[in-house]
């Protein structure tokens, strides 16, 4: 039986202060350091984004230089990790190996230690910089390729896709890719960022948290969504079986992925700005197989609203965005870490500048205290 004094799941408990994102119910919008995130999708850079996040303030022009410098400083595995690496299992799951080689980064940091603001900054670039050639090293790995290691002539976006694929695609593509980056970064205390701030909180050290966060987001109800969405698009096949399937889902009551959010009521904010540049996309790759994802999309969406009134969420159209890319299906909640890697980061930062140990109290449902019987009573 529930008890009313419990907040299962923490539903509208507030456990800390936080000065990095917040979605603003008067706009209906989530908002970086107070900026609406689908205008910094649509203005700027993820780079600018990931600045953002860290330092409170949009870039000036010799500031974004200096980040990129920095972060492009920090590219490139060591051969330690690639040749361990190489020994992973290519049957696991991409967020496993993924999880083991943030693991791997952390043991190899002489200043894994260092929870000083400069050290955790200079940990959190280096995270920033190297799990997306963790993700597209292990996306060659496992398909029998040798691993692309990074370039500096390429922008954070250009260079993961070179990475995995050995060129750039279009820039209808890059943007798309670059907006998702952006409406990805950060999401108040969810999940995954709970996680970290929970593991932070013990004065573990950054590495530690953002492997836990990892474990987190792999969950099918958090991050693993937008995997989802497209196994099911995959499922319905074709758009004149995408009304009758919606239906029927909707009449067996199963759970249908990629719609409704536990924080928005009215939308998820991301979703116009998400959908928009999928679409351009989509246009512009001008395939049967791209036009047939987008009109599942389009259809399943129509008939969730007007059956149901409830909205898609992020991971509607980032799914197929991102396998219209060319991206393995495994490959999308891994491809979430390289940009959340921000969000989590200026989290751990954040709780260890006032640091309050979380540790929750629990309601004990269990049997009432007893004595232990002999061996030949019981």
């Amino acid at each position: 039986m529930a008890n009313e004094d419990v907040k299962y799941g923490l539903a509208g408990v507030m456990a800390d202060d936080t000065a990095v994102s917040k979605v603003m119910p008067e706009i209906n919008s989530l908002t970086y350091r107070g900026y609406k995130v689908q205008d910094l999708a649509t203005a700027c850079r993820f780079e600018e984004t990931a600045y953002l996040i860290w330092n409170g303030d949009l870039p000036t022009q010799s500031q974004l230089d200096a980040f990129n410098a920095a972060e492009k400083k920090e590219r490139g595995l060591s051969a330690d990790l690639l040749d361990v690496m190489g020994k992973f299992n290519k049957r696991a799951h991409p967020m496993d190996t993924l999880r083991t080689a943030v693991s791997f980064l952390g043991q190899e940091d002489d200043t894994t230690d260092d929870s000083s603001p400069e050290g955790l900054m200079a940990k959190s670039i280096r995270m920033y910089a190297k799990i997306p050639e963790i993700v597209a090293a292990d996306f060659r790995l496992r398909n029998g390729k040798k691993p692309i290691p990074p370039t500096d002539d390429l922008a954070f976006s250009e260079n993961f896709f070179h990475m995995c694929f050995g060129e750039v695609p279009a820039p209808e593509i890059i943007k798309c890719f670059d907006v998702s980056m952006t409406l990805y970064a950060e999401h108040s205390f969810n999940a995954s960022t709970f996680t970290a701030r929970t593991i932070a909180s013990s004065t573990s050290d950054i590495y530690s948290a953002v492997t836990g966060a990892i474990g987190s987001l792999k969950g099918p109800l958090h991050g693993g969504a937008n995997e989802a969405v497209m196994h099911m698009l995959t499922e319905v096949g074709a758009p004149e079986k995408a009304e009758e399937w919606m239906l029927t889902a909707l009449k067996e009551k199963r759970k249908i992925m990629g719609f409704g959010h536990r924080v928005y009521r009215s939308g998820d904010s991301r979703v116009p700005t998400m959908t928009d540049a999928y679409e351009k996309m989509v246009n512009v790759i001008g395939t049967d197989e791209a036009k047939k994802f987008w009109e599942i999309s389009r259809i399943l969406d129509k008939t969730m609203v007007d059956q149901k009134g409830i909205y898609p969420n992020l991971d509607f159209p980032a799914g197929p965005a991102y396998y219209l890319m060319g991206f393995e299906i495994p490959m999308f909640t891994p491809i979430f870490v390289v940009s959340r890697i921000t969000g989590w980061t200026a989290h751990v930062i954040e709780q260890l500048a006032d640091n309050k140990l979380i540790r929750p109290l629990s309601n004990y449902t269990g049997a009432a205290q007893r004595d232990v019987p002999a061996i030949g009573a019981r």
